[in-house]
């Protein structure tokens, strides 16, 4: 298990960044972070003020890329040093503390729909060997009328144009998927789907399980997302790193029971906490408020948690709560919770936990916006059953009994006037929190300021260096 509540980190005080385009002339660099584009959306917008948000691996030509766009725009760029949440996400929290106008987003992206401010995403043009795709992929489809759909990552979809004419004369049956940034326009046709900021047309009768899926890039968060979500099609894959081309063997089945013990556990919980993983995808305070709902109305207590980015150290404070609903993106919202005291899980595996109306079909959602009330996935609550008339149920993993019926929804009346009491002697009024009152009642409530209780010292020296290695330790190990 790693280390969840300290870590030396040395490996990361002593990582060392290097410029994505290594020692590149400057006429690669503007190929590279498509300045001409990126200039023409600034001055074509009329933006006075431009928050460029880079990833880590990407921070090395920040500085070198703002100078340039302030040269060819006029503006003022704002770097974004650090994401609020992932960096595949944009943050327009950080950038609305600077008074920007837009957003340009650089590297990997999940392609959710913002709120608020204009983005225009720069991927990075990664080089692909498209020759050696084509062949690697004639090796895994001999069969000319192979049905397949091909997708990528972002950052290889500038070489798609040129697979596709490589491709398409051989294999009639094959469909090339569309990046689309933000939500396409207009209500999807039949047979068209539009997932993870891509979008294809299927003319197969059958639908999409008659086709395959190819996936051009390396293994991560997106290629694992894809494959839940179109579990019932076999997937291959093109790594333009190592240039192989494999058959992916990722046990679906059984990452998807998992996922369904993780549902469980979420069916146990009496206590639920609704961390936020995102400031900036579209919908993310209607999902919050979906999801209060449902669990007010299947009984359990629920607390909204903004704490970053997710980590086991994080959530080990929060003791009480036992398991904790991810809202996230797409990509960012299947967290590996194994070294964490208390699953996560996804904002669907909260639905099929705690909504009787939804049942398992086999198609898994990771896009939150997938439940809201409109559209495709959205599940009406079934009215409340009196508790004399609820069917019990036994628990999988305590075999214990519990209910699964729906409480009446809360009222709107004020609360009583027994939530109110005396703060101090002042006679101030102060609302009692059932939360605060439990916290009250624990022996150790965090770091507490204790005025007028600490003497008054002069300021000493205190001590020298970094935490890994004072200057006072010695080299001893």
């Amino acid at each position: 298990m790693a280390a969840a509540f300290s870590s030396d980190g040395e490996a990361v005080l002593r990582r060392e960044l290097r410029p994505a385009v290594a020692a590149a002339p400057r006429a690669n660099l503007d190929s590279y972070y498509e300045m001409g584009r990126a200039a023409a959306f600034v001055r074509d917008g009329g933006f006075r003020k431009v928050a460029l948000q880079f990833p880590d691996e990407l921070l090395a030509d920040a500085v070198e890329v703002a100078a340039r766009m302030e040269a060819a725009t006029g503006a003022e760029m704002y770097l974004l040093g650090d994401t609020t949440y992932g960096s595949c996400c944009v943050d327009e929290v950080a950038a609305e503390h600077v008074g920007a106008e837009a957003v340009l987003h650089y590297g990997p992206a999940c392609l959710s729909p913002c709120r608020k401010l204009p983005v225009l995403h720069i991927f990075g043009q990664q080089p692909l060997d498209v020759g050696r795709c084509a062949e690697a992929f004639r090796e895994l489809y001999p069969e000319r009328q192979s049905r397949v759909v091909v997708l990528s990552d972002v950052v290889y979809a500038h070489a798609m144009g040129e697979l596709e004419q490589q491709l398409c004369p051989e294999y009639p049956n094959i469909i090339f998927s569309r990046l689309v940034c933000g939500d396409p326009p207009g209500p999807a046709v039949p047979g068209e789907e539009r997932k993870f900021g891509r979008q294809f047309l299927v003319e197969a009768a059958a639908g999409l399980q008659d086709y395959a899926m190819f996936y051009v890039g390396a293994e991560g968060l997106a290629l694992t997302s894809f494959m839940l979500t179109w579990n019932r099609c076999p997937f291959s894959s093109f790594n333009p790193v190592t240039g192989c081309g494999r058959r992916e063997t990722l046990n679906v089945n059984r990452a998807l029971m998992r996922r369904l013990y993780l549902v469980e556990r979420a069916r146990d919980a009496r206590v639920v906490g609704i961390l936020v993983g995102t400031l900036g995808v579209a919908g993310y305070l209607t999902v919050l408020q979906h999801l209060r709902e449902l669990l007010c109305r299947a009984g359990k207590r629920s607390y909204v948690l903004a704490v970053g980015k997710p980590n086991p150290a994080k959530l080990a404070n929060f003791l009480e709560v036992d398991v904790f609903v991810l809202v996230a993106c797409a990509q960012n919202s299947l967290l590996d919770s194994s070294d964490f005291y208390q699953p996560v899980v996804t904002p669907y595996e909260l639905e099929l936990a705690c909504n009787p109306a939804r049942e398992w079909t086999g198609n898994y959602l990771t896009d939150f916006r997938d439940l809201l009330p409109g559209a495709c996935a959205h599940v009406e609550l079934p009215p409340a059953v009196p508790a004399a008339e609820a069917v019990p149920d036994v628990s999988l993993i305590t075999g214990n009994m519990r209910a699964t019926h729906l409480c009446d929804p809360p009222s709107s009346q004020l609360p009583p006037s027994t939530a109110l009491a005396c703060r101090d002697q002042t006679r101030a009024l102060a609302e009692i929190s059932p939360a605060a009152s439990f916290l009250e009642s624990r022996s150790w409530r965090g770091l507490e300021q204790q005025l007028g209780q600490t003497p008054v010292s002069k300021a000493v020296q205190g001590r020298r260096g970094i935490a890994i290695a004072y200057e006072d330790e010695g080299c001893e190990q």
